[in-house]
């Protein structure tokens, strides 16, 4: 019953810039997650957020950093559960960064989808992820999303 979650995303940027969108703790919170991450191999971190009884999902996703090969990939788990230290989806998040000649290409693969229990989770993150890419884009092109400080 394992289920992935595969997404493949283009930024008209280069790899540098969206790397940073991907490793910078305070750029993570605006598109992501409020979260303690440092890009360090074994740094243990916390991306927060609301909690959702009907995901039994106390708000806190528990991760590690489990691979950098800064500028082409990062790994790092991505576990949860209901709370008081019960974790109910142990998960894999994996990115991986490919250099175009007019950007990036960003491919997500997240994994351990392997319980019934998951299910629910599986499908608010496979959409979910869908609009944090969307998410970054918007970061990194505010003049077209009709926002402009000039």
């Amino acid at each position: 019953m394992a289920k992935i979650i595969k997404h493949q995303y283009f930024f008209s940027h280069p790899v540098e810039t969206v790397w940073e969108y991907l490793t910078n703790s305070e750029l993570m919170g605006q598109w992501l997650m409020k979260n303690n991450f440092e890009p360090v191999v074994g740094h243990e971190f916390q991306f927060r957020t609301g909690g959702k009884a009907n995901l039994n999902f106390d708000g806190i996703f528990y991760c590690k950093v489990l691979e950098i090969d800064p500028l082409k990939k990062l790994v790092y788990s991505w576990n949860c559960g209901p709370g008081e230290g019960k974790i109910t989806l142990e998960s894999v998040v994996t990115w991986q960064l490919e250099a175009k000649e007019n950007g990036t290409e960003v491919f997500l693969d997240h994994r351990g989808f392997n319980q019934e229990e998951n299910l629910d989770m599986y499908h608010g993150l496979m959409h979910g992820w869908l609009e944090k890419f969307q998410n970054i884009e918007k970061l990194l092109n505010p003049a077209k999303d009709g926002n402009t400080n000039a």
